[in-house]
């Protein structure tokens, strides 16, 4: 039997579409390692989306490949968007992979593997319930991505070139799946997409996500539903009145991408700085003790010190509970490609640095306040041996992208304990808090 081990680098969206080739290959009789090098095949599923993706995605490449140089027998095979995106390329940088496909066909991997080249698809795979799948998140908690592509054109963004248009999975269908996984043990659902608010609106259903999440609210098993991901605009009163539901959490990931008016009409964005403080605003009013969460991008073609004081501004007013920030990366085939660069990488990377530190005492200040509530907290990882710590997370942190909280074990005997479990907050960082369990 041979044995694989794959190396999923990027998002979540990347992660679901290596459970696929994964539970493809089980199907197909292969077996798994966690280590490449006690693998006989090495896939890498790579990310294309920015520069550092890329550079990660052929460093992972180039440690495959030298484990393969001490074992000729090792099979490697490089996979996803980065493939997709310059296979050409790669293929004259990389000769020694065996084997390349881009994300048309995950579906196929067993066949690829076997040496049968797989027929180019028409669009980028969308799995569905029916596909074989091997989870590999926590037992407590997955994701569903429900659907493929994206139809915006933001200025800046490779995601349409590499993915093609927005394609949306059947509520049916996503149903079906969500059963199953509650079927699991998963107690968690976080439904994903390159823009989940977008759901439906392909197929001609208004207000399809609400819709969507209405139905998987009912489902037993499932306690907490989260969606990420969301443009501005598409944050809808019917979508603020669902998350004031039991199961949803009350938890949004709107990627803003920057506060300066020029700027974000050069990214092709329409929301500057002004109008997202007053949907925050509306956010907050209409979902209490919502959690909110954003992406920037700092060193845009354009951006200045006038502008980036403009996008500090902005963090400061905003008070965001969690956030992320790019440093830009001109991507080819993209309208801002053509746009000289007017800020260099030593600039760009403080000016990263500046934001993140803005925020660090923001979450700082905002996770103080937790300090001595009881809150509901999903174990994501219980104690290894000879450790007395778990780790979990509340309803406002998302999985993989925020803070986690560390709840210590009391001595003796570990009780056992349900998916779900109370805690009272004892202390806090910038990112993760700590705590201890309620009987």
């Amino acid at each position: 039997m041979k044995k694989v081990a794959l190396v999923s680098l990027g998002c979540a969206k990347n992660l679901v579409d290596s459970e696929v080739m994964l539970g493809c290959l089980k199907k197909a009789g292969y077996s798994f390692v966690s280590r490449p090098r006690e693998a006989d095949i090495v896939i890498v599923n790579t990310c294309g989306f920015i520069q550092p993706a890329r550079d990660e995605a052929e460093r992972a490449i180039r440690t495959a490949l030298r484990l393969k140089q001490r074992d000729p027998r090792k099979k490697i095979v490089a996979a996803g968007c980065y493939v997709e995106r310059d296979e050409a390329a790669l293929k004259e940088r990389f000769p020694g992979v065996d084997a390349w496909t881009g994300v048309r066909s995950f579906d196929r991997i067993a066949g690829i593997l076997a040496g049968r080249p797989a027929p180019r698809a028409d669009r980028a795979f969308l799995y569905s319930d029916a596909s074989p799948r091997l989870i590999s998140t926590s037992g407590t908690w997955a994701y569903i991505k429900v659907s493929e592509g994206c139809s915006h054109r933001c200025g800046f963004c490779s995601i349409p070139l590499i993915k093609g248009p927005y394609v949306s999975r059947s509520a049916a269908s996503i149903i079906r799946e969500a059963r199953v996984l509650a079927g699991l043990g998963i107690k968690e659902v976080n439904l994903i997409s390159h823009d989940t608010t977008f759901y439906g609106r392909d197929r001609g259903v208004r207000n399809g996500l609400v819709k969507l999440i209405e139905r998987l609210a009912r489902l037993r098993g499932i306690e907490w539903l989260r969606f990420l991901y969301g443009y501005p605009e598409e944050i809808t009163d019917p979508l603020l009145e669902i998350m004031t539901g039991d199961k949803v959490c009350r938890y949004l990931d709107i990627p803003f991408q920057h506060a300066d008016a020029g700027l974000v009409k050069a990214m092709k964005r329409s929301m500057d700085g002004a109008r997202a403080l007053d949907l925050l605003a509306k956010i907050r009013d209409r979902v209490p003790g919502v959690a909110v969460r954003t992406s920037l991008i700092v060193g845009f073609p354009g951006e200045g010190r006038k502008e980036f004081e403009s996008l500090k501004r902005f963090v400061e007013k905003a008070r965001f509970d969690h956030l992320g920030v790019f440093t830009y990366s001109p991507e080819k085939g993209t309208d801002s490609f053509a746009r000289a660069e007017t800020v260099g990488p030593e600039e760009k990377e403080k000016r990263r640095a500046e934001i993140m530190t803005i925020q660090s005492g923001l979450s700082l200040a905002r996770n103080k306040n937790y300090v001595g509530e009881v809150m509901d907290v999903l174990i994501e990882r219980r104690p290894v041996q000879g450790t007395r710590t778990l780790t979990g997370r509340t309803r406002f942190q998302a999985p993989e992208v925020d803070g986690r909280v560390l709840l210590r074990l009391p001595g003796g005997a570990s009780p056992s304990l349900p998916p779900i479990v109370k805690a009272e907050i004892t202390s806090a960082g910038p990112y993760d808090l700590r705590g201890r369990l309620k009987p």
